[in-house]
């Protein structure tokens, strides 16, 4: 079972997966933070200078506290702020990881197309170049 298990953790895709994740990680702390401290500043000051993190309402009488995080402490609450938040990082998030599929997938083709064109133009390999002479020669001998 160990060697197995060695086997698997060797393979290729898993490593690849391994490096993914902790870049998607990486990545999605980047983004979070692009989201926190650019894009929802910029919103906050279009619409009059809120904040959307702290946009909830409590979910008992308990809860009357102005700021999410205090009224968490009081009770439970309804976050719809921090939602939308999420919401726009997921978006910003796919956008960006469908912009790099889609580059991926441009230079993939261009690489083949270059390859397939690389193809149409090589000469023929010397021996089919040399049984390609032997078969016109023989073709220009006269019947007998």
């Amino acid at each position: 079972m160990l060697n197995e298990f060695k086997a698997f953790i060797a393979r290729g895709n898993v490593m690849d997966l391994a490096v993914g994740v902790i870049i998607g990680g990486a990545f999605g702390g980047i983004v979070k933070s692009l989201v926190d401290d650019i894009i929802m500043p910029i919103v906050g000051a279009l619409f009059g200078g809120f904040d959307f993190s702290n946009y909830f309402f409590g979910l008992s009488s308990a809860v009357n506290a102005p700021t999410l995080a205090a009224a968490r402490a009081q009770g439970a609450v309804f976050a719809y702020g921090n939602f939308i938040t999420v919401v726009i990082n997921f978006l910003i998030l796919a956008w960006i990881i469908f912009l790099m599929i889609k580059g991926v997938n441009m230079l993939r083709r261009q690489v083949e197309r270059n390859e397939q064109k690389a193809a149409e133009e090589a000469p023929p390999p010397a021996d089919v170049a040399l049984l390609t002479e032997i078969r016109d020669l023989l073709a220009k001998r006269p019947a007998v």
